[in-house]
């Protein structure tokens, strides 16, 4: 018997209704997006709310502050970055960590002398702290802020940045050198950084980073003449020490 074919009834009847399912899929999706809006518009009014009634706390408690910003990380509000409106008039974002990033270069020039100009981030928070404590107006700042402070330089360039160990946060490196750190020479202060040595030598570098000894020598070379390793000369070879590293290690006054 032969089978009959669809007719052309058949088919308009069921582009009418794919149709009819398409514009009610767009229609469900114009308004979860309504209503996503509405909910994002609800969050930030009660966020400018709770910043309002807590700006005090959010200004002298870091960990406070720390949990602040989360919140505004999750509808995608950044204090640091808005310099005009809300944000800037109550809480005064912008010209804080403006003013913690000139003290933290300012902390690490003064010792450059001394380490070239790289700093373990937990002496920095150090050194900083005990700075501006002896002004009354001035409150403590946590690892996380100076991060957002030294990380709001980047427009300035490379000569000021942060080098991640992949430990703690408080055993990150932060620079401020008069050139930029080329790549491998960021590479070889990591490397030092993750060993939990304060020291490295040609060998060591060539051996775990799988580099030639000129390419070592060369980086080895560069960080010298900026100050930011001491030679050793020792009965076991040379070595090349990052008083950074060393200071980090020890501890620090």
């Amino acid at each position: 018997m032969r089978r009959r074919g669809v007719g052309v009834g058949a088919v308009k009847d069921l582009k009418a209704g794919q149709e009819k399912y398409k514009e009610k899929g767009n229609l469900l999706q114009e308004n979860l997006i309504d209503e996503l809006s509405r909910n994002l518009d609800q969050f930030k009014t009660k966020l400018e709310a709770f910043a309002a009634k807590h700006r005090s706390a959010i200004k002298k408690d870091a960990k406070f502050r720390e949990h602040f910003q989360d919140m505004c990380a999750t509808i995608g509000v950044d204090p640091l970055a808005s310099s005009k409106g809300f944000w800037s008039e109550m809480l005064g974002m912008g010209s804080f960590y403006y003013e913690i990033a000139v003290q933290a270069v300012e902390v690490v020039l003064s010792t450059s002398h001394l380490n070239g100009g790289v700093m373990s981030l937990g002496e920095l928070q150090n050194r900083l702290n005990k700075s501006r404590s002896k002004s009354l107006k001035q409150t403590e700042v946590s690892c996380e802020d100076i991060l957002r402070a030294i990380k709001s330089l980047n427009v300035l360039g490379k000569s000021c940045g942060v080098i991640a160990s992949g430990k703690s946060k408080s055993e990150y490196l932060i620079f401020c050198v008069p050139e930029e750190l080329s790549l491998d020479n960021t590479t070889v202060v990591q490397y030092a950084a993750q060993s939990g040595s304060p020291f490295v030598t040609v060998d060591s570098i060539c051996s775990n980073l799988g580099w030639t000894t000129q390419r070592a020598d060369s980086v080895i070379k560069t960080l010298i003449c900026e100050g930011i390793v001491w030679v050793d000369d020792t009965s076991r070879g040379r070595m090349y020490w990052f008083p950074s590293l060393f200071m980090a290690n020890k501890g620090f006054d």
